[in-house]
């Protein structure tokens, strides 16, 4: 209750002031009915008190009781929609928050579909779940005195009761169920929708539109196997209701023949006993979504309760910059899986001086984009240690120590926006000059400024209109415009020419003399005229060197220069 708290306490005015709204209505309620029998009392002949003052008097009360009764049920929706809506983007705003801090491996134990359903449709059941307890809080109260008026009532609010703790237990474990078919389903749409062109070139469409099918019956089972318990609590409720009704008519009609009862007051108590059974179907269903809002709240609280796997609380200097680019590591072993025996890295032992351009190749699942991963902490080692500038990188707060490095994943990412804001994701008080001599750097300039709209040219959402050199070329651009002690280069220009590859290696080391720059790549061309090579294999250094010292002594970097060489010659 406490971890919801935090949510309400700023919004407290709300959360009072819809209740009370709801108060005057159900004061408006209780009037209305009494009144209405005093009209019926005034009108009857047998009383022989017909008084057009009173009539007039019980009219104008009676209108005033409904406006009474608008107000309140206005005022108390506006004020329950404000305090669940503020409540909901709170909650929201902090599960991202977090999502924000989570490292890679954080990330990895959540789809990336699971995460957009908690930030949404899970936080919208909350939301709803507020507003309407709100709408029904001080309505409970009123139930349980009406409940008292009548033996009758004494019987059917227990049965309720009963029905609803039914429906809640057999609920709750449905409807998680339904919120992962949930996740599954956003997860293959997001996979689709991201991957279209490559759907679509492999004419897969058929094969894509059989996985979305499989998981919309399945949300459609999940969803009708937790519905159905819900839809069978409806007619329960209103078999009660009406049966209740039924009773008291059948035992009213007998005293009002035989004079023991006016029939005005027996009108005034079925309206009443309609209103408390109205109300207690209201009841029922705030915990009909109560049942769906448990299940979404949990699911939330995985997020909200996640721990960061990297943070700034093992930072012994975290006021601390990078400043030269000397790169170290000690012994360092890293696995993905921590209960797994196999290691991902093990026993490497490294020295990177500041200003070196290093070359890292190796085969395909050799270890290199994890070696390059550890040194901004996108992960951290499991043993040993990573060293800048001489101090550990989990001493550097994370925000200092990642802003003295820049990356170039594998993956080129860029965002919907103008070329010009994707750049400055390097350096967002960048001019207009300086972003402009990051690409000329990188080689993108030519192709920006041949777009009719240059640096305000429009990207789709993560650069679908551009081809995949252009993308290497924008993403190495932001990178440079960040202006880093360290450069991280994985495998990023696997798509742009030979020649214009070069023109970008040559540019990286005149006018970046004093960054240190990690360059992973496929082809030896790309790293022949690098300071130093390293060599993976099977997670593991193999050899560290120039290329004719590794060409010489080193049989692994050998087997990969002949295979290319031979290629180029068959070629």
């Amino acid at each position: 209750m406490k971890r919801w708290l935090k949510y309400v306490l700023p919004y407290k005015k709300y959360f009072i002031l819809g209740p009370i709204c709801m108060l005057v209505e159900v004061l408006g309620e209780i009037v209305m009915p009494r009144l209405l029998a005093l009209a019926l009392e005034n009108c009857d002949p047998d009383t022989g008190a017909r008084s057009v003052g009173l009539a007039v008097l019980l009219g104008v009360g009676m209108v005033l009781a409904a406006l009474l009764m608008m107000a309140g049920g206005i005022g108390g929706a506006y004020f329950g929609a404000k305090a669940s809506v503020n409540f909901a983007t709170d909650v929201r705003r902090d599960a991202y928050n977090g999502i924000q801090k989570f490292a890679f491996a954080n990330i990895d134990r959540f789809s990336s579909g699971s995460l957009v359903t908690r930030l949404t449709n899970d936080v919208t059941q909350i939301q709803n779940f507020v507003n309407m307890l709100l709408r029904m809080a001080l309505r409970a109260p009123g139930i349980m005195i009406g409940a008292l008026l009548s033996a009758i009532l004494a019987v059917t609010v227990p049965l309720t009761i009963l029905s609803v703790l039914g429906v809640i237990a057999l609920g709750f474990p449905r409807f998680a169920r339904m919120q992962t078919k949930i996740d599954a389903l956003n997860s293959t749409v997001r996979e689709n929708v991201t991957n279209v062109r490559v759907v679509k070139s492999f004419v897969r469409e058929d094969h894509e539109t059989e996985k979305f099918r499989t998981a919309n019956e399945n949300l459609k089972t999940a969803g009708l196997g937790a519905m159905k318990i819900m839809i069978l609590l409806s007619p329960v409720m209103n078999i009660l209701m009406y049966a209740t009704i039924l009773i008291i008519i059948w035992s009213g009609h007998k005293e009002v023949l035989n004079g023991d009862m006016p029939y005005w007051d027996l009108s005034a108590f079925i309206a009443y006993v309609n209103q408390i059974l109205h109300s207690l179907m209201g009841v029922t269903m705030l915990f009909m979504v109560s049942s769906r809002a448990m299940a979404a709240g949990k699911r939330i609280c995985e997020v909200l309760d996640e721990k960061p796997d990297l943070s700034d609380l093992t930072a012994a200097y975290p006021e601390k910059t990078v400043t030269e680019g000397r790169i170290e590591m000690k012994n360092v072993s890293f696995r993905y899986f921590k209960n797994s025996e196999e290691e991902v890295l093990s026993g490497i032992d490294l020295v990177i001086e500041p200003g070196e351009t290093v070359g890292i190749i190796g085969s395909t699942g050799s270890g290199k984009t994890t070696l390059v991963s550890l040194i901004p902490r996108l992960y951290d080692a499991d043993g040993g240690e990573v060293l800048i500038d001489g101090v550990n990188v989990k001493d550097y707060s994370l925000s200092h120590l990642r802003d003295g490095i820049s990356m170039v994943l594998q993956k080129n990412l860029l965002f919907s926006g103008s070329i010009a804001d994707n750049l400055r994701w390097g350096n967002e008080n960048a001019t207009d000059e300086e972003i402009r001599e990051a690409a000329v750097r990188a080689e993108a300039d030519k192709f920006i400024t041949s777009f009719p709209d240059g640096y305000d040219t429009v990207l789709e959402k993560g650069g679908l209109n551009i081809s995949g050199g252009q993308k290497q070329r924008l993403c190495i651009a932001r990178a440079l415009l960040k202006k880093p002690k360290i450069l991280i280069l994985d495998d990023s220009t696997s798509a742009v020419d030979t020649a214009t590859e070069r023109r970008i290696r040559s540019a990286l080391k005149d006018d970046l003399s004093d960054c240190t720059k990690l360059i992973i790549a496929q082809r030896i061309s790309s790293v022949m005229e690098a300071d130093k090579i390293i060599v993976m294999e099977n997670g593991r250094i193999s050899g560290v060197g120039r290329h004719e010292e590794l060409l010489a002594n080193n049989r692994d970097y050998r087997e990969i220069y002949q295979s290319q060489t031979e290629d180029r010659k068959e070629a």
